[in-house]
């Protein structure tokens, strides 16, 4: 009898090693999938290929700023030593209105020359484009949602009176996982000279995003595998899902807002932005554009998107 309750309880302890090791197994696997995919945006031609493929109409700025090398190239260190990289353009004219421009997922800062084209060309900015930890040009060893991009932004930030000078005022636009940077850089203290911000098509929590990304695409409820992943990623990185929450740093910002949201996205669901826009105190403004999946907002509606950008950033760094 004893001899069978101990191999009883040596074959429950095989398998909960087992499933421990699977669960760990898996959880290392998962976070691998999201932070550090094969398509990082370390493809730099073919992003300009494809920038000139789907955007046709900004083919010749891109052009004109190569032949007049009006497009260049800066670095800077952060405080753990990485090493970042950005693409900033002057003013046709000299101005101090500004754009920080934020890309989103798996992208680079080419693949936001689109937003570049409608500041720098269509509205006479100053722009300045980063590449996001682990992509681009910049150094890095995994993807970091946002999260702690949103002090790497923040230090380009403070890098851009030194490029375009002292008395910038400036808008920070981001797509996707930008604009959640956006979104998170919004809720800390900024210089006066960030006067608004413009998200499209951000998610509310780097949490919720995993967790509609898990049940959609691997059919799995959150418990257990998204608590030991996230568990992973705050030894990983310093960080975990739930305190990568857009939704909390917007309410804490008391700056303009513009919010952009196809309604037919269903990659960072359409309704994040109501949640996100709700939690936003005033001032701010909604436009859920009719018919457009993610990030598609301008390539669909170019002239729109640029005037809907236009009068609300433009009335808050005229003052």
């Amino acid at each position: 009898m004893k001899n069978k309750k101990k191999k009883v309880l040596i074959g429950s302890g095989i398998v909960l090693i087992l499933l421990i090791a699977s669960l760990i197994g898996g959880s290392l696997y998962m976070l691998d999938f999201s932070l550090r995919p094969v398509n990082r945006g370390k493809d730099m031609e073919g992003s300009m290929a494809y920038m000139r493929q789907t955007y046709p109409h900004i083919v010749p700025w891109i052009d004109s700023l190569n032949q007049c090398r009006a497009l260049r190239d800066t670095f800077i260190t952060a405080p753990d030593g990485i090493r970042m990289h950005a693409f900033y353009v002057r003013a046709p004219r000299p101005t101090t209105h500004t754009a920080v421009i934020v890309h989103g997922y798996t992208d680079n800062a080419i693949r936001m020359f689109h937003i570049g084209y409608l500041y720098n060309r269509s509205l006479g900015y100053n722009i300045l484009l980063p590449d996001l930890r682990y992509t681009g040009l910049t150094e890095g060893d995994a993807i970091q949602m946002g999260w702690l991009d949103r002090k790497d932004v923040i230090q380009w930030i403070n890098t851009a009176p030194y490029i375009f000078g002292d008395s910038i005022r400036a808008v920070v636009h981001g797509i996707s996982m930008g604009a959640a940077t956006t979104m998170m850089v919004s809720g800390e203290k900024l210089p006066d000279y960030i006067r608004c911000f413009v998200e499209d098509c951000g998610y509310t929590s780097v949490w919720d995003q995993f967790e509609k990304e898990l049940k959609g695409v691997f059919h799995l409820p959150a418990f257990p595998l998204l608590y030991v992943t996230e568990w992973i990623c705050q030894l990983q990185n310093g960080w975990n899902f739930h305190e990568a929450s857009a939704l909390n740093q917007v309410k804490k910002c008391r700056k303009p807002m513009l919010f952009i949201h196809g309604d037919k996205d269903d990659f960072v669901p359409t309704w994040m932005v109501y949640r996100l826009y709700e939690a936003k105190p005033q001032p701010k403004a909604l436009w859920v554009v009719p018919g457009v999946d993610h990030a598609h907002s301008y390539r669909d509606y170019p002239e729109e998107y640029t005037g809907k950008v236009r009068k609300f950033v433009e009335g808050y760094l005229e003052n």
